[in-house]
């Protein structure tokens, strides 16, 4: 059973008085066909030199005693989801630096056509179900374009209760210069979910770092899981 009271640490008392794993993570990267070579590899590289990156690491370990469980995995369509990283607490440098490892050594998982992001949510809603006990959960979905096969995410919304999880998104507009707005209406929803913007591949790096940065960072006082975030963010 998820610790209940720990949200309250977390937003209202000094951060060494916060809960041992405050945030559960989850990472879900398109990999479907859209995705060439090139830009896999930006990307893959672009979480692994995120997480290596000071700021987000200050941004990781901001609260003594309270550590981040991290978990990425890769999706195109409605079938294609595999693992990367499985959830890994990271409480220190060095399981930070294993974790990146992990991601370095994966090969590509699929090349499918599809883009199914309502499928991927519902995998990464899956995920989060069994992922460790911590204060706030939040999935960290990415692609480059709208969904196309499978349950749209606005349907699945609609149908299945999220809770209290936060989905973040990150809007790639190499493809689809608009997509960021449907992102804004349709992807992300929950307490402060906000969409970051990648112009193309060659800037996803630098918005996976700054996306990371803001999603890492401690809630503010007031903020609870699944509180309104439209008129801030368009979540839903």
């Amino acid at each position: 059973m998820r610790k209940a009271w720990l949200v309250g640490l977390l937003t209202a008392l000094p951060l060494g008085a916060a809960a041992e794993c405050r945030l559960a993570l989850s990472m879900a990267l398109d990999v479907s066909s859209s995705v060439d070579t090139g830009e896999y590899r930006l990307q893959s590289e672009g979480v692994a030199r995120a997480l290596e990156n000071p700021e987000v690491r200050a941004a990781l370990f901001q609260v003594p005693g309270a550590h981040v469980a991290l978990q990425v995995f890769e999706w195109s369509g409605v079938q294609d989801q595999s693992i990367v990283l499985d959830w890994t607490p990271l409480r220190t440098a060095a399981d930070v630096d294993r974790a990146v490892q992990t991601i370095r050594a994966h090969r590509r998982s699929f090349r499918n056509s599809a883009t199914g992001l309502g499928r991927a949510l519902r995998f990464a809603q899956a995920q989060i179900a069994r992922a460790p006990d911590c204060a706030f959960r939040k999935i960290d979905i990415s692609s480059d374009g709208q969904s196309n096969v499978g349950i749209p995410p606005q349907q699945l919304y609609a149908q299945t209760d999220f809770g209290d999880i936060t989905v973040n998104g990150l809007a790639i507009l190499s493809d689809e210069t608009a997509l960021d707005r449907y992102y804004r209406y349709f992807v992300i929803r929950g307490a402060g979910a906000f969409v970051e913007v990648a112009a193309d591949f060659n800037a996803y790096p630098a918005a996976i770092r700054r996306k990371l940065i803001r999603e890492l960072g401690v809630p503010q006082l007031g903020a609870t899981p699944n509180g309104p975030s439209r008129l801030i963010a368009g979540g839903r």
